[in-house]
């Protein structure tokens, strides 16, 4: 059941966003889309560094919003580490006054336009508004927030993207069997371990079993040594998100490499080939199943850290797909950086660091208003 909260004014807004959102919004444009009185979605970019950039930035935003059925309005928000004071005005008022032109010209209400600073919060349509901005207490103190999170509020982007403290014990014991899984010698004594698991499609379930405890350093290390072969890489990231049956599918085809694919205009003339391709680079209205994903995305948070740092970009780019598959774009570009930290020549890593980096969304993410809502009145 969706949760409604009535936001009776913009600084009621500014405190909602990180609900919204699942992080705390720094250095970056927020529009906040609606439906009639309702939000039905947030997209989030960095702020453009150079002015040059702010049309690039711009259309995408603009271009992303024509995408989301039934989307009317809109309020831009900028997130900005400068403060009123210096220009006695809002920080980065071209950008806020570009989105809103060009969100008006394309047919879109733009409700408010709004910039929260280091030192204060205003709006660019409310002309009492104060050279100065008005306090952040108003925002930061906000009851409605404290409804909304009722934890406290969360984190920048980087900590959807937290892993886990390396367990040297764990780390240890996968390095023996990610050397044994290379030894032509003994690697037939670890797939006999595995048992039924040596088949990555059984493995992938095994990881995702609700009932299942703590992967054991084994599963880790097979997965890690599967994740480090694009086939397989693939296959298993697709398996994650939309089950057993496309897995299976996926290493029968073994056509789905996004490192043979490019951006993915190039696709097999096999009707199989094409829907996976197309679930691969989000052309597709099917949706992610999300309980999978977060299961997924919690035993990288495992194995990650535990891995070999040579062998972590493939997880990394699993992480990274997955993030993006539920429309957490910030998340995922935090984990590719990390993955070009380990590889700087990792051709999935620099294919998704293109493909998302460049404003990508899947098509599911237009399909239907995200659950929860803010009633702007």
């Amino acid at each position: 059941m969706s949760t409604v909260f009535r936001a009776a004014g913009a600084h009621d807004l500014l405190a909602l966003v990180p609900a919204l959102a699942g992080f705390r919004p720094e250095r970056s444009i927020v529009c906040v889309a609606f439906s009639g009185t309702r939000s039905v979605g947030l997209l989030r970019h960095d702020l453009p560094r150079r002015a040059r950039d702010r049309t690039t930035v711009v259309s995408a935003i603009i271009g992303t919003l024509c995408r989301m059925p039934g989307v009317d309005g809109v309020v831009p928000i900028v997130y900005s580490d400068r403060c009123f004071t210096e220009r006695g005005g809002p920080p980065e008022r071209p950008l806020l006054r570009l989105v809103a032109r060009r969100a008006e010209e394309a047919g879109f209400s733009v409700r408010d336009v709004l910039c929260r600073a280091r030192d204060a919060w205003g709006s660019l349509l409310d002309p009492e508004t104060p050279a100065t901005g008005h306090p952040l207490a108003v925002v930061e103190e906000n009851a409605l927030a404290a409804a909304a999170l009722p934890s406290g509020q969360p984190g920048p982007p980087e900590a959807g993207a937290a892993l886990a403290e390396r367990d040297e014990e764990l780390a240890a014991e996968m390095s023996l069997m990610l050397d044994a899984l290379e030894d032509p010698a003994r690697v037939g004594a670890m797939l006999d371990r595995l048992d039924g698991e040596a088949d990555p499609v059984a493995l992938v379930e095994a990881l995702l079993d609700e009932s299942a405890r703590e992967p054991s350093a084994l599963r880790l290390a097979w997965f890690v040594h599967l994740a480090d072969h694009p086939v397989v890489r693939d296959a298993m990231m697709l398996q994650f998100a939309f089950g057993r049956s496309i897995g299976e599918a996926a290493l029968e085809e073994g056509g789905t490499d996004a490192d043979s694919h490019g951006d993915g205009d190039e696709r097999s003339d096999d009707d199989l080939d094409e829907v996976l391709s197309r679930l691969l680079i989000g052309r597709s209205t099917v949706r992610p199943d999300i309980g999978r994903v977060e299961r997924a995305l919690e035993m990288l948070r495992l194995a990650i850290p535990n891995a070999p740092h040579g062998l972590r970009a493939g997880p990394l780019c699993i992480g990274a797909w997955l993030a993006w598959s539920l429309g957490r774009g910030s998340v995922a570009g935090v984990l590719l950086d990390r993955a070009r930290e380990v590889a700087p020549e990792h051709t999935m890593t620099m294919l998704l660091t293109s493909f998302i980096g460049g404003g990508a969304l899947p098509d599911w993410a237009f399909t239907r208003p995200e659950p929860g809502a803010v009633d702007a009145e």
